[in-house]
């Protein structure tokens, strides 16, 4: 239920602009899906029933009963085991999943160094499943309680007689039973008085936990919090009427009220108290680490809070980019009015894009520091400068593409319109200096501590650490199209749609894959890499060592229709295309799309979706991008007219 903070785990990697030139989705409408360690770009519009929020990562389930994933995948707590069917629960642990199946079983996911996702046996009879921190609880038809995994404050021992429960709730350290006679059980770590249950302990119907804090929702529509009450958690906003469902999360709580209104209160670093308007027709509510999450009556999920590793998906609506870039730990879009999108881990900042976001034409993601090209040629640079990787230098002008590396110790490159190469930051290995002639180039890739350029003549030039062999260009250095740089290895596109990579191949990322062919873009990650198709599919390799192997290469089904790719530490981007008048993204237009336009027509002027129009179906619809859908876009519709394939 509720979730632990997260975790910052420092790691040594690299990504930038990984391909030569920014790749644009068809029509300038695109969706970024991504996956690997941070999974985003999930629907969250229709048909969920139920949601859950982990540490890092958010779980929704759905109507028809599979389950939906997204956020930190670390240890792959967002990757669903398959069956994907008949669950009808769900609950997030800091690093691990459970879910009920409608058997009365409960499947367990990732990590489980502490053995929370080895469900006891029998493992049958399960009604309720709870999971935090490192411990995993369910909820049996007889009404106790099996629990197990991290027990060193005795989470996991449950109090005498372990039976007549109805409900079950987890703290970071801590568990919590509901008996069927409306009072609360509670074990494990008291060192902030969590399992202290206030007296009159009676009358409760719901009970949840936080990290180090308890809320229990009475039958009389108020809550009563107990626990650390460092930031406020425990102070239940007045009036303390008409609640209907609690959600406890890292140091924040919540409470859905009968009017579908959702109240929020307790830590508010991340935004995880600002409840995103309209604040309505909400039906429940789940909390994680320092993000929320609520569940309309619509079907679709709202979440606002701590992004650092997508757990509140790709900022809505996922629809109208145009180029993705990843960086370290953080993802970047490029949408078609010219703004960027950043999400993911944002210590140095690196995902705050500067006011005014507008009139980029391009973008690149550092490790920790991120780069947008203006379409006045100049660059806007933002995020860690602990090397003056952000400091451009002047002039600030006629720049026609851009390059982030490195690692926390970062350096940028920019190509200006003359065929000249900029280079800034970090120096140590030289990845600044730039080789004599410094002409001719028209694209630039960095690496950890190597910069390339691609040469008119279609050459590659490499310079800064040369270590396993980065330097050496594989002969014939002829007929290459586009550059990118991982960590340690690079890769060229060649003009007959060949890839050639060279470098460390301790993961296998020089491996490309058979047939190396028919690729028209690239991309390197920290040890993997990744090749667009012409026919819209990514490969994606290097993910061979299990130690850090975090789903990088795993490309969602269906893989297609992508138009872009971009790496990043641990996770992989791809940006997909739509034709004009898409409205359903099957990749037709066809009478379909013609019954959702009507469902989003609002006439001139009128900015706001009907109600059974989604955001993304409503952005589709205004073809002309003038935040309207009126009849001149129902023209484009009707001329662009497919069919059903």
């Amino acid at each position: 239920m509720s979730m632990g903070q997260r975790m910052k785990v420092c790691t040594w990697t690299i990504v930038g602009l990984l391909t030569a030139g920014t790749a644009w989705g068809q029509d300038g409408h695109g969706s970024a899906v991504g996956w690997g360690s941070q999974v985003v770009g999930v629907d969250l519009s229709a048909d969920f029933v139920a949601l859950a929020g982990g540490g890092s990562n958010s779980v929704g389930l759905k109507a028809d009963g599979s389950i939906v994933a997204w956020g930190s995948n670390n240890s792959g707590q967002t990757d669903v085991p398959v069956p994907n069917t008949d669950f009808v629960g769900v609950a997030g642990g800091w690093y691990h999943s459970l879910a009920l199946k409608a058997d009365g079983s409960i499947v367990a996911w990732g990590s489980n160094y502490y053995g929370q996702t080895d469900v006891p046996a029998p493992n049958t009879d399960f009604v309720g499943v709870a999971a935090d921190a490192w411990h995993s609880l369910g909820l049996k038809a007889d009404g106790s309680i099996a629990a197990w995994g991290y027990d060193y404050y005795g989470q996991c021992d449950v109090p005498a007689p372990n039976a007549g429960f109805m409900a079950v709730a987890g703290g970071d350290y801590h568990s919590l039973g509901l008996k069927g006679g409306g009072s609360i059980v509670a074990w494990g770590r008291n060192n902030y008085g969590q399992t202290d249950v206030p007296a009159p302990n009676a009358g409760f119907v719901a009970v949840v936990g936080g990290s180090s804090h308890s809320l229990g929702l009475k039958a009389d529509g108020s809550i009563v919090a107990w626990g650390r009450n460092t930031s406020g958690q425990c102070d239940v906003p007045a009036p303390n009427t008409d609640f209907v469902a609690v959600a406890a999360g890292g140091s924040h709580s919540l409470g859905l009220k009968a009017d579908g209104s959702i109240v929020a209160w307790g830590s508010n670093g991340s935004g995880q108290t600002d409840v995103p308007a309209p604040n309505t027709g909400f039906v429940a509510v789940a909390a994680g680490g320092a993000h929320s999450l609520g569940l309309k009556a619509d079907g679709s999920i709202v979440a606002w809070g701590n992004n650092s590793s997508g757990q509140t998906n790709v900022p809505a609506p996922n629809t109208d980019f145009v180029a993705v870039a990843a960086g370290g730990y953080h993802s970047l879009s490029l949408k078609a009015d010219g703004s960027i999108a950043g999400w993911g881990d944002n210590y140095y900042g690196q995902s705050d894009v500067p006011a005014p976001n507008t009139d980029f034409v391009a973008v690149a993601g550092g490790y920790v520091h991120s780069l947008g090209l203006k379409s006045d040629g100049s660059i806007v640079a933002w995020g860690s400068n602990s090397s003056g990787q952000t400091n451009v230098p002047a002039p600030n002008t006629d720049f026609v593409a851009v390059a982030a590396g490195g690692d926390q110790w970062s350096h940028s490159l920019g190509l200006k319109a003359d065929g000249s190469i900029v280079a800034w930051g970090n120096n140590y290995f030289g990845q600044t200096d730039v080789p004599a002639p410094n002409t001719d180039f028209v694209a630039v890739a960095a690496g950890g501590y190597h910069s390339l350029g691609l040469k008119a003549d279609g050459s590659i030039v490499a310079w800064g650490s040369c270590s396993s062999g980065l330097c050496d260009v594989p002969s014939p250095n002829t007929d290459f199209v586009a550059v990118a740089a991982g960590m340690y290895h690079t890769l060229g596109l060649k003009a007959d749609r060949s890839i050639v990579a060279w470098g460390d191949n301790w993961h296998g990322q020089c491996d490309v894959p058979a047939p190396n062919t028919d690729f028209v873009g690239l991309a390197g990650g920290f040890s993997h890499s990744l090749g667009l198709k012409a026919d819209g599919s990514i490969v994606a390799w290097g993910c061979g060592n299990p130690s850090w192997d975090y789903g990088q290469c795993n490309v969602p089904e269906a893989n297609t229709n992508f138009v872009a790719v971009a790496g990043g530490a641990w996770h992989s981007l791809g940006l997909k295309g739509y034709p004009r008048g898409d409205l359903d993204g099957d990749l037709d237009v066809d009478l379909d799309d013609f019954a959702a336009f009507a469902a989003c027509l609002t006439g001139p002027g009128v900015t706001t979706p009907p109600p059974a129009c989604t955001p993304e179906q409503f952005s589709r619809a205004d073809i002309d991008n003038d935040e309207d859908t009126d009849l001149e876009d129902f023209g484009v519709v009707q001329g662009v007219f497919t069919g059903s394939p």
